[in-house]
């Protein structure tokens, strides 16, 4: 069955976008250092750069 690892990669996926969601919100209330919350986002996705510089916690 040619659908069961696209299924694998979109429940990947949608783990990912929640935990960096968490994160997000996790330095926004303060209950999180920035410095951290980045190298959690850089081992937790490849697109982490991206991410770091919009939210500015380089």
């Amino acid at each position: 069955m040619a659908g069961t690892e696209r299924r694998r990669e979109i429940s990947r996926l949608r783990a990912r976008r929640k935990k960096t969601i968490n994160l997000l919100q996790r330095v926004k209330a303060g209950t999180m250092e920035k410095t951290e919350a980045a190298r959690k986002l850089r081992k937790l996705t490849p697109g982490a750069d991206v991410i770091i510089k919009r939210e500015g916690l380089a």
